[in-house]
């Protein structure tokens, strides 16, 4: 079964142009993070698949790749945007109704599609469960296309975990499997402890007639993607979001190379197998 990812909605005749969108509402999800929802100013919202990306401009500060964090928001832009440098600091900020400028959406997202009939594992680390929330928001909404869904999700600690709600509503559900660890909690945390690698093998899934998205930090991803293949899932069922400092967007300006590829173009989801040789290497 092939996992490429060619198909995507074009950015538009205009890539370099922001277009202005208005805040409709912001939501506080972690201390220093927020999730905004954006509506276009003129025309309708531009189709996007789950694992895309739109270049988010703080107006007088400057623009920031974000992946879309939500596909059931009708007719808005959603993203959720941890404060970590002066952009997204800005953006972080932004109060309903501020304008910002928007670009996208970009890049190449899960391949869902292809994954029709298998086993779905999908495994987030931290921040990594805001781009992987659309593509199981579609699977769930196509859950007969599937085979089993696990759903495995990894934080710091529980004060760290993004989306609590969705978590325990996807909990509830028998056809989904979720299991949800952290790195360090108090004792009054009920759950696992533990980093999210570890529990990829006692998880539920054909290893011989599966799918593994997985997004998160690199050291996270690197030793998420070991256990899967000791779990015996295939290198090219394995897809991974390599998301990188992105500047241009559409491959010009080189902030994202990744060996021969860009991962704005070429990624940011991209097929373990063929990257295999870098992965291995950090901050490459």
């Amino acid at each position: 079964m092939s996992m490429a990812t060619t198909d995507r909605p074009a950015p538009g005749a205009a890539p370099f142009v922001p277009q202005a969108y208005r805040v409709d509402e912001v939501t506080r999800v972690l201390a220093d993070t927020v999730t905004l929802t954006l509506a276009p100013l003129e025309g309708p919202r531009p189709d996007f698949r789950p694992g895309q990306f739109n270049m988010l401009w703080a107006f007088g500060v400057g623009e920031v790749a974000i992946s879309i964090s939500d596909g059931e928001a009708a007719g808005s832009f959603v993203h959720t945007v941890r404060a970590v440098g002066a952009v997204s600091r800005a953006l972080a900020e932004l109060e309903v109704g501020a304008r910002l400028g928007l670009r996208g959406p970009f890049g190449r997202g899960w391949p869902l599609a292809e994954a029709r009939g298998s086993d779905v594992v999908v495994i987030a680390g931290g921040l990594g469960l805001a781009p992987l929330r659309p593509a199981i928001q579609a699977l769930l909404a196509n859950r007969q296309d599937y085979g089993r869904l696990v759903i495995l999700v990894g934080a710091r600690s529980p004060e760290a975990l993004l989306y609590r709600d969705d978590l325990a509503a996807w909990a509830q559900r028998p056809d989904v499997e979720v299991q949800v660890t952290v790195d360090h909690a108090g004792a009054d945390w009920p759950g696992r402890v533990g980093v999210v690698p570890g529990l990829v093998e006692p998880a539920a899934f054909d290893a011989d007639d599966c799918v593994a998205l997985v997004c998160g930090p690199e050291v996270m991803m690197r030793f998420t993607v070991a256990a899967l293949r000791r779990a015996g899932v295939p290198a090219e069922r394995i897809q991974v979001s390599m998301e990188r400092n992105m500047k241009c967007a559409i491959g010009w300006c080189g902030h994202c190379q990744f060996g021969p590829d860009f991962v704005c173009k070429d990624g940011p989801v991209m097929r373990y197998d063929t990257i295999a040789d870098r992965f291995a290497i950090p901050e490459v």
